[in-house]
């Protein structure tokens, strides 16, 4: 079973930018596409990013096209997620999470990222 790790939150300003890192282990996460949710506050989780297993797709939604870049180095097992323009409303508990047969994965503990105005 392949255990995630997020890491690399903070506060930070907007405007500010932060990188995200999930490290996997257990097992790969090559053949996995991965991707980044997040979840506020009093709020469902949503989906962030995508990023097929090749990293030759990507997907974004549309609250944060233009700003996050979702990668991925599969030699070292690890999937990142640049953040730039970082806004308030981007404040959440972010997770990366493997796509299976049935969704999103659970994903690791998460990492607190919060944005102040």
């Amino acid at each position: 079973q392949v255990r995630l790790v997020e890491s690399g939150g903070g506060l930070v300003q907007a405007g500010e930018s932060l990188r995200l890192s999930c490290a996997a282990s257990g097992r790969t996460i090559s053949t996995y596409r991965m991707g980044w949710l997040r979840q506020a506050p009093g709020k469902e989780r949503e989906f962030v990013a995508a990023i097929s297993w090749r990293g030759g797709n990507t997907e974004y939604a549309d609250s944060v096209k233009g700003r996050f870049t979702i990668s991925r180095d599969n030699a070292k097992n690890t999937v990142y997620l640049q953040m730039n323009s970082l806004r308030p409303e981007d404040t959440a508990v972010y997770y990366c999470a493997a796509y299976t047969a049935t969704g999103w994965g659970a994903g690791g503990q998460g990492t607190q990222v919060t944005v102040s105005s």
